[in-house]
C-alpha cells in the first residue's frame, strides 16, 4: 500500500525509473554493437592480411632449356674453351615461407672440351645441384635469387684413354617466374657456374684444369602447387 501511496503521490518517480532502466538497455545494446562492429572490423583487416601472409603456393616444379657458355682460359700458355651448346633442366623448389626455400637440380647438355695441342673431348655434361631460394612476389610474377652448390659430371663419348671426371661447384643466379594462370608460370633465369675445367685425367692434360666460369640463361614453364 505503501508503495502505490508513493507512486499515486510521486508519479514522476516512477516515469525516471522506466526511463533511467531504458536507457542503461539502450547503452548496453549498444556497447555490444559496438563491440561486434570492431570484432568484425579486425577480422576483415586480419584474414587478407593472413591470408597473403601465407603467400604463395609452397612447391613448384619447372622444366627449362638453356644455353650454355664457358668462358675461355690460357693457363702456362695452354688454352681451354668448350663450344656454346644447348641443354635441358629440371627444377624442383620447396618453400619454407613466403621468401625461403630450397631447390634440386638436374641438368643435360652436350658439348666439346678444347685445350691447345690436344683434339677436342666431346663430352655428356650432367648437372646434380643444389640451393637455397630467396623468393619476392608480387601481383604478376615471383622474383627470385639463388645460390648453392653442386657437381658437375664430365663423361667423354668415345675417346680413347679418357675417363668419366666429377667436378665440385660453386652456383648463383637470379630470375623471375611469371604468372599465366593461378599455377602455370613462364620461368626466365641466369645461373652462372664457378669449377675447375675438366683433364678427363688424360696424361697431356695432368694439371692444365684451372677455374672457369659457364653461364646458362634459359627459359620454361613450371607448374605450382
Amino acid at each position: 500500500m505503501a508503495e502505490m501511496d508513493r507512486q499515486v503521490r510521486y508519479p514522476w518517480r516512477t516515469h525516471y525509473w522506466a526511463f533511467r532502466t531504458q536507457t542503461q538497455g539502450s547503452k548496453e545494446m549498444f556497447q555490444k554493437s559496438l563491440l561486434t562492429l570492431l570484432i568484425a572490423g579486425a577480422a576483415s583487416i586480419a584474414l587478407p592480411a593472413y591470408a597473403q601472409s601465407e603467400g604463395p603456393e609452397r612447391q613448384n616444379v619447372a622444366v627449362q632449356a638453356f644455353g650454355s657458355f664457358v668462358k675461355s682460359t690460357n693457363q702456362n700458355g695452354i688454352d681451354n674453351s668448350a663450344t656454346n651448346s644447348g641443354g635441358v633442366l629440371g627444377t624442383y623448389r620447396y618453400f619454407f615461407s613466403t621468401h625461403h626455400g630450397v631447390e634440386a637440380n638436374y641438368g643435360y647438355s652436350r658439348s666439346t672440351q678444347n685445350y691447345t695441342g690436344a683434339e677436342g673431348v666431346k663430352t655428356n655434361s650432367h648437372e646434380i645441384s643444389g640451393a637455397y631460394v630467396f623468393r619476392m612476389p608480387f601481383r604478376k610474377f615471383t622474383a627470385f635469387a639463388l645460390a648453392g652448390a653442386g657437381a658437375l659430371v664430365f663423361d667423354p663419348r668415345n675417346y680413347a684413354g679418357a675417363s668419366t671426371q666429377t667436378r665440385a661447384s660453386f652456383i648463383y643466379g637470379a630470375g623471375a617466374d611469371f604468372n599465366l594462370t593461378s599455377h602455370i608460370f613462364l620461368r626466365a633465369e641466369y645461373r652462372g657456374f664457378v669449377y675447375n675445367s675438366p683433364t678427363y685425367g688424360l696424361p697431356g692434360l695432368a694439371g692444365q684444369d684451372r677455374v672457369t666460369h659457364r653461364a646458362e640463361p634459359s627459359v620454361g614453364f613450371g607448374y605450382r602447387f
